[in-house]
């Protein structure tokens, strides 16, 4: 029997993306939003309310880093969600974090989260609070990265939110292989 919950912007996993621009002067400020994700190949979206400094910032540079929140980094990724950038301009110092300006767009990596989507600005509705990237990068530390070469997430230990219980989880081992595994049903 199943319970009924109502409506609920419940979904498993919710990714905890770290939202990152510069403002009119240059000075870097984050994030955390956990609404998002991939809407097209080549876009990502995410609903960020326009009160935010750093909706504002997107806006006014017309490009933003997303980097995916990590277990290491958990305190300051919380923090930059419960502390406004309208409210404490230091709110990366405290944070902690440095940032190095993205070659692929005018926004800042944060250098202590060690992947990045990279992205351009398409639109922003203020009215569902819908922003939408083009994604013109990924880019990743060395550190997170396995013997091929390629993001290994293990290494990247990134965090998702779980909405039901306010909490952080961090992801699990490999149960599966994608696009191979339902072949046996066919």
């Amino acid at each position: 029997m199943r319970k009924n919950f109502g409506a609920k912007p419940w979904t498993y996993p919710q990714p905890v993306f770290i939202l990152a621009a510069y403002d009119e002067a240059g000075a870097p400020n984050a994030m955390n939003a956990a609404w998002g994700g991939i809407s097209e190949a080549n876009e990502l979206s995410i609903c960020i309310s326009a009160g935010h400094k750093t909706t504002e910032n997107i806006l006014a540079r017309g490009a933003f880093t997303v980097s995916m929140a990590t277990q290491a980094q958990l305190v300051a990724c919380d923090f930059v969600g419960i502390v406004s950038g309208n409210d404490a301009a230091d709110k990366m110092e405290k944070a902690g974090w440095h940032t190095t300006k993205s070659d692929f767009v005018d926004a800042p990596l944060i250098d202590e989260l060690p992947m990045a989507v990279e992205c351009r600005l398409i639109s922003y509705d203020p009215d569902s609070c819908r922003l939408v990237g083009e994604i013109v990068n990924v880019s990743a530390d060395a550190s997170v990265l396995d013997a091929d070469g390629r993001i290994d997430p293990d290494k990247l230990q990134p965090i998702i939110f779980d909405p039901i219980h306010s909490a952080y989880r961090k992801l699990s081992e490999v149960v599966g292989k994608a696009f191979h595994d339902g072949a046996a049903l066919k």
